[in-house]
């Protein structure tokens, strides 16, 4: 199995940083493992660099917010930069089943400070996130009753390590991106001038995740622009 490492050792070599047959010193390596995961947790903020996305839920208390993070309500290792998507479950009345109603995303804390009633009790029809630090804050507007269970779309964290000798659990393309990557990363650090060849290979690694990774949802249109009749533009009237 990789581990990091073996990935450092390997960029090492392909940056000119040591050559064939050499190993990084101990510093060397602490190094270059730092440099990895700071480039990691850059690419955790990137949907086309996150290969899955989780959905994470908590039952609603009449609660005005929730956190979610470490040790939050809603409990992650690292607290999300975003919210994809999110919805409101509600069991169907006389039913065991459940019916999902999305929840529209304010993507701006000035939007949301311009709603009146924040403390109104309904079903929500909004959701705010506040992308504190280290817990963010999940805001359903109207808010919600115990009836309810809120439902949050995030991005998947990547693999933390402890060590250099952690084993890599991420799909295999990634160990190549992370290589050439942090080659080029490794460049400048040792007082070398870029090299094209690993720039466009690094480049190239990264379409290959993109490409992978990507997940394009369907353009959601509002009723009335598809509904059938004229528009005239002189009246500003349909018919």
């Amino acid at each position: 199995m990789t581990t990091p490492v073996e990935l450092i050792n390997l960029a090492l070599k392909q940056s000119g940083v040591i050559g064939v047959g050499q190993t990084a010193s101990a510093e060397d390596m602490q190094d270059c493992f730092k440099l990895m995961q700071m480039m990691l947790a850059q690419w955790q903020t990137k949907r086309y660099m996150m290969y899955h996305l989780v959905n994470l839920s908590i039952p609603c208390t009449g609660a005005l917010s929730y956190s979610i993070g470490p040790a939050g309500d809603i409990a992650m290792a690292s607290r999300p930069n975003e919210i994809i998507s999110a919805f409101i479950r509600l069991p169907a009345v006389g039913s065991t089943n459940k019916i999902d109603y999305s929840l529209n995303i304010i993507r701006a804390r000035e939007d949301y400070d311009r709603i009146l009633a924040k403390t109104m009790g309904s079903m929500p029809s909004f959701l705010f996130y506040d992308s504190g630090f280290p817990l963010g804050m999940l805001y359903a507007w109207p808010v919600p009753s115990s009836v309810y269970e809120l439902h949050v779309t995030v991005l998947d964290q990547f693999q933390t390590f402890a060590t250099v000798a952690d084993t890599f659990v991420l799909p295999a393309q990634y160990e190549e991106a992370i290589m050439y990557n942090l080659a080029g990363r490794l460049r400048p650090m040792y007082g070398m001038q870029p090299d094209p060849s690993i720039t466009a290979l690094a480049k190239a690694s990264l379409n290959c995740l993109q490409s992978a990774n990507i997940q394009l949802p369907r353009m959601q249109v509002q009723p009335f622009l598809t509904s059938r009749g004229r528009y005239n533009i002189y009246t500003d009237q349909g018919n």
